[in-house]
This record gives C-alpha cells, structure tokens and sequence, in this order.
C-alpha cells in the first residue's frame, strides 16, 4: 500500500510542498502567510488538491526561530537555586565583539524579576547538600502567578547528576497551570550556562509551538499524522515537537541539509557543501559523507546545547535589500523586502532595490517565467529600484545591479569559510549543492571565489528542503555526563550506553518504528585534561581507538595534538536512529537526439574578464528538456518551475544519470 506523503518547508518569502507517492513526487510553492504560516500550508494542500486525501505531513518550520529572532515568544519565568538567578547575564562574561565600544548583549529572555530562586543545593555528584525547601517554592510559583507569567524554566544546579529537586518544581509548577520546561529532561548535561539558557528557549517558545501544531492539527484531516522536523536533520512526532519545542530551532534548514546530503549521494558525491539561499537567508552547512554537526549553536544570541546540524546562516537573501553605510559604502542585507511587499519585481508596492531586482536588470531572471509563469516579474518596478542605487553610486543600473551582487556574493562566501576553511577543511574538496529560490542563480560565482570545483543543481532545488523533511530519518539524542579519565571510563560509558540505547529503541517504538529500522549511533565527548572545549568522537567499542580518532581529529581540527597528554570523556552521547523508506532516485533514459535546442535568446550580463561590465548574447533552456547526458557551454540561463540557474560564460555542464544538473569550469577540467 502506497502512502500519500506531503514534505513542507515555510520560509520568508515562500512556502514549499513537495507531494511523494508511489515513488513520484510533484512540487508546488505559494507565498507564505507570516502571521499564520499554516494558512499558506493548508493554501498549498488545497491548490495541489490534496486536502483531505493525504496520510503523513512533515514540515519544517520557522515559527520557533522566528519567535526568537523577533522576541515574540510568550511570558516566561525561571526557577533556580538559590544564588543563581543572574547566570543568564552573566553567561561566560564573554563579550559579543571584542573590539567595539558600543558592543551590547542580548537582553536576556527571562527578566531578572521573573528569575525567581528555590532553597536547594547538590553537589556535582549529585548528592543532596541541602533538601528542597517546599515553602520556598510556594513562594516562587505564587510569585510568578501574579505576574502572569505563562511558561516556566526549571533549572536547579547539578540536576542533570540527580533530578530529584527539578521533578518536585515541575510537579507542583504543572499543578498550578504552568507550561514547564525542565533541565534534566531537556539537556541533562552540565555547563550551567548553556543548560539554563537551552531550557529557557524551550520554555519561551514551547506555548508558541503548542497552539501552532495544535491550530494546524484541527485544519487536517483526523487520519493525518503530523511529524515535524529538527533541528539535527530528522523529525519528531508533533506531540514530542510540543513539549520539547527548542528541538525545532532550526527545523527549516535542517531540512534542507537533509535533501542536499540525499541528492549529493545520489550523484556519487560524499562531501559537499550546502548552499540554500532563499528569500531572507543563506544557510550553509558541511557534508561530509554525512551532516555535520554541533551542540554548540546559537539562535539570535542564546546558546543552544541541544544537537543541531552545523549550519551558518547570513542575512543575505533574495529579498535582501541594497542600502549605503554612514560611510557611503554599499551594503545588502541582512534588512529582507520579505513575503509582503517582496522586491520591488513583484508588483506588491515593494520599492527598495533587492538582489532578486538585480538579477532582474541583469536579465539572469526571466520575467515571464518566474514561478514556471504562475507568476511575472515587472521588470520596469526593478529597473526602478536599482536606479535610485546607481544614481548614489553614479553608475549605469546593470552597473549597479552587478555590485549589489557581489556585495551579497562577498557575504555569502564569508559564511561558506565559516564552515570550511575554519573547521579545517579545504573547500577544494567539495562540491557545492546549490539550492533554495536563488542559489543556482549565484552558486556558479560563489564556487569560482571560493575554488569549489563543482556545483550540483538538484532536480527540485527550489523546493529541497521540502523533499529534505520527507527524506529525513526519525531522530532521539540522548546524552549523559560521565567526566572521567580515558584510563576510567571504559565500564562506566559501556553501562552508560547500555541504557541509553534501551531507553532509545523504547522511544522509537513509540513512534512507530520497527525493531528492524533501528539503528544506534554511539559518541564521546572527549578533551584534553584542562581544556574547557570537546570533540565529539565516534564510539566503537573501545576506549583506547575513540582516544587515537580523537588526537587525529584534534589536529585536523586545530593543527596540533598530543598523544602523551591525558585524555578526559566528557559526555556520552547515543543516537537513536529510525530508518525513513526514501525514494530511489531515477535513473534517466540519455536521448538519442542530443540537440539542445534553446527556448530562445537573451541579453544577460556578467562580469567580463577585467571586472567590467560585459553583455552576452544568451541561450535560455527548459530544465525538463535536459535529460541524461545532456552537455551545455555558458553563458546559458535554464529555467524551471522552481527556480533559476545561471551558467556563467566560462562554465559548462552536463546532466547526470539521477537528472542532477552538474556545474563545472572549464579551467578546472
């Protein structure tokens, strides 16, 4: 029996859905609807005509990052020990930017009049130094009762050795009608810091969340299963989403980095790069035969220790606007035109010069086949608003629109080093999988500045982190710190995932998973004796090997090790893995005739050998005219339903046999 499974992705500017059944899939996009992103999905189902006839949705979605980002989560307290209620400010007396005078941190989400302290106190191991003082807590709950306080982040000094004292908070905080968030359940790990801070984002955001799945759930039909997507690249049941909300942080471009890593592999291509540009972002991330990925995130300013995958986002999109500095140099974001008005090309009352309007001047997008020509471009509005930038800058409108794109060009390659070069890694080793609304449309510049000698445009890039969310696995992460010596630890962390693993195969059976696609991934968070960071290292069986990958992974990472210095275990950590049935890719019948006839010819400009500008006369094709084997020379346009690419005139490609379009320059051959 076939299911009707339904992926969808809620950005900025666009909604995606992408429709899987019977191992055929068809994608659709509607403008999204920011103020209730779940009007757009149920606008999508109703277009696709599927509303009430399909069994599983997963999306991705940006609510929860989206309150972050713009403070709009709910009212929130904190419960402490006793001593502790300023931990959120003083954090790691770090400053945000070392050298400014006028650098500010975030104010914290919590108010200090809503961090409210309980008599208690643990010792690291555990032990009970002080009882719960109950009248103490009364006092606390009642506090935060008057002030309306609608969420509530418990997170007691050391609970993740013993969470005795946080079960009887949150006991008595549910009683009284609060949402709880507690440490224990939600990062039972230590760094005080981190923990406190990762709780109070899931607190913040979680009575979001809750009436978002709960509004979306009454929208759908009952027999619907409703699955959501995490922030380490595999989904959640809506029910887990609720109560643990902080997991779906960066649920959208995970998503993505999901469907990059499936059709990378599927073109033979184990480490890439993933660029997916959309209307108000970028979003990079690291492959590397798999996702990489950190506990160390940050979401608008607040530490995350929760697993997520390594992605590095810029406020450099499409809808990205030109603007002048004080200075009178030119910028491009991270300010988005967004959804409504959106650039200036969409007709919405938008005025701003954006990069989607360069691309317009640039004749790189196609007025009367944006969207497959569901949707036209005006291209006099864009003619416009690049105008008023030329006037500043005294230079011609296409002269203008190539420097918005390499000002926005710049942005993006500084995020593509952020996740190569720093984390020691060469770029020249990987290829860049471009995708999102607008990443094949600079992916081609990106990858001659940066020396990535090939771009992969997959067949739906315009909607891959739809496909990402229906590609993507069932994922638990569990981890529990153990803090010993390597010489000491080899019982202990055997024990330690002997447990985790039981509690990880119970939990996946309760979503649904057989016993047979079960899979378990097994870690170590190890340092050197002293240091105050970790890697996180693959776990076999032995103590010894995870400590010889380790000074390995410490001289990638860093460029020095030392194997005659101790080696301390951390963190245990256990992934608990529910194998998704993904579709196989389909392989292409190569056309007889290889012929590439153009849907017609234009002028675009790109950058001529000197930098200037330079005109080209510019074949335009249909993407689904391009079957396997098929070779193309740039300069060339090819168009489709969901997106643009651009094969600059020193490039050339070639269809590959799963319909991925592969992007090389002819230097580099």
């Amino acid at each position: 029996m076939s299911y009707v499974l339904v992926g969808v992705d809620t950005g900025g500017t666009f909604t995606d859905l992408v429709l899987l059944y019977a191992g055929t899939f068809k994608v659709h996009k509607v403008l999204s609807t920011p103020e209730d992103p779940s009007q757009a999905i149920l606008q999508g189902l109703g277009e696709l005509g599927i509303l009430q006839t399909f069994d599983v949705l997963v999306h991705g979605s940006t609510v929860a990052t989206n309150a972050v980002l713009e403070h709009k989560g709910v009212a929130t307290g904190l419960i402490t020990t006793a001593g502790f209620r300023d931990i959120l400010e003083i954090g790691r007396q770090a400053r945000p930017k070392l050298y400014s005078l006028q650098a500010q941190k975030v104010e914290p989400l919590v108010p200090r009049e809503l961090r409210v302290e309980v008599i208690e106190r643990l010792n690291e191991r555990g032990e009970v130094l002080l009882e719960l003082d109950e009248a103490s807590l009364t006092a606390a709950l009642e506090r935060l009762q008057s002030a309306a306080v609608e969420a509530v982040a418990i997170s007691l000094l050391f609970s993740f050795t013993n969470p005795a004292h946080e079960q009887r908070v949150a006991e008595l905080a549910q009683q009284a009608g609060f949402y709880t968030s507690v440490s224990s359940q939600i990062l039972p790990e230590f760094r005080e810091y981190e923990r406190t801070s990762t709780t109070v984002l899931n607190a913040y955001i979680g009575p979001l969340i809750a009436r978002y799945l709960e509004r979306l759930e009454q929208e759908l039909p009952s027999h619907t299963t409703l699955r959501i997507m995490q922030s380490n690249g595999g989904s959640i049941s809506s029910g887990t989403a609720r109560s643990e909300a902080a997991r779906t942080l960066l649920s959208g471009p995970a998503a993505g980095v999901v469907g990059a890593v499936y059709v990378a592999q599927a073109s033979g291509f184990e480490q890439a790069i993933s660029f997916d540009i959309g209307g108000t972002s970028t979003d990079v991330a690291l492959i590397n035969g798999a996702a990489t990925e950190t506990t160390d995130g940050m979401v608008g300013g607040y530490p995350s220790k929760l697993p997520m995958i390594d992605i590095h986002t810029v406020g450099a999109g499409g809808g990205s606007i030109a603007w002048f500095d004080t200075g009178g140099a030119l910028r491009v974001g991270p300010r988005s035109a967004g959804a409504s008005p959106g650039p200036a090309a969409y007709g919405l009352g938008g005025h701003e010069a954006t990069v989607t309007d360069a691309n317009v001047v640039l004749g790189r997008l196609i007025p009367e086949a944006f969207l497959g020509g569901a949707m036209t471009l005006d291209l006099q509005a864009a003619h416009l608003a690049v105008q008023l930038i030329a006037t500043r800058l005294q230079t011609t409108p296409e002269e203008a629109a190539l420097g918005i794109i390499r000002v926005v060009n710049a942005n993006m390659e500084g995020a593509i080093r952020v996740i190569s070069v720093e984390r020691g890694c060469d770029p020249r080793s990987f290829t860049l999988v471009a995708f999102g609304g607008a990443g094949p449309l600079h992916a081609c510049e990106l990858a001659a500045a940066l020396r990535i000698p090939r771009v992969l445009v997959p067949t739906v890039p315009g909607v891959l982190s739809a496909l990402g969310t229906l590609v993507a696995d069932t994922l638990k992460d569990y981890v529990r710190t153990v803090m010993l010596t390597s010489e000491q630890a080899q019982e202990v962390v055997t024990t330690v995932l002997q447990d985790l693993e039981q509690q990880g195969r119970q939990d996946l059976q309760a979503e649904g998973i057989a016993a047979e696609d079960v899979r378990i991934e097994r870690y170590l968070d190890l340092r050197y004796v002293g240091q105050s960071y970790e890697l996180r290292i693959p776990f076999v069986q032995k103590i010894e090997q995870a400590v010889r990958d380790f000074h390995a992974a410490h001289e990638q990472r860093f460029g020095y090790n030392d194997p005659a210095e101790r080696v301390q275990v951390v963190n245990v950590r256990l992934k608990a893995r529910g194998l998704t049935h993904k579709p196989e890719p389909q392989h292409q019948q190569a056309s007889t005739d290889q012929r590439l006839i153009p849907l017609s010819q234009r002028q675009v400009v790109f950058a001529g050998s000197t930098g200037a500008v330079a005109t080209y006369e510019t074949p335009v094709y249909e993407r689904a005219n391009l079957v396997a084997e098929t070779t193309l020379a740039g300069p060339a346009i090819i168009v489709q339903y969901d997106t643009t690419t651009v094969l600059p005139p020193d490039w050339q490609g070639y269809v590959d046999q799963v319909g991925n379009l592969i992007l090389e320059r002819r230097e580099e051959q």
